[in-house]
């Protein structure tokens, strides 16, 4: 979670305060928000802890994937895999 005193800090800060700020994020693991004018513009995020988001992302949209082929097969919207390669034939001409 976001903490709002620790985490969100204006750009000029930024600048002037890099290192400790990296040195921050690399310890917690979370990303700095940078405000210009009072108002949210950037994320800035370790490297590390970026890559881990990536990876739960791929992991959610895999699941959501298989949820939808699982609900899918509930309420009978598939077809054989001899009517795919069937059609794949006749479409491009390829044969098995």
């Amino acid at each position: 979670m976001l903490n709002i005193i620790r985490d969100i800090h204006s750009l000029s800060n930024f600048k002037r305060n890099t290192s400790d700020l990296i040195k921050q994020m690399k310890q917690t693991g979370k990303p700095v928000v940078l405000t210009v004018n009072g108002k949210a513009e950037l994320v800035v995020q370790d490297a590390q802890s970026y890559q881990k988001l990536l990876e739960l992302v791929e992991k959610l949209e895999t699941i959501a994937g298989i949820k939808q082929g699982l609900e899918d097969i509930e309420v009978g919207n598939t077809r054989p895999l001899s009517a795919f390669e069937q059609e794949m034939q006749q479409k491009y001409g390829i044969s098995s």
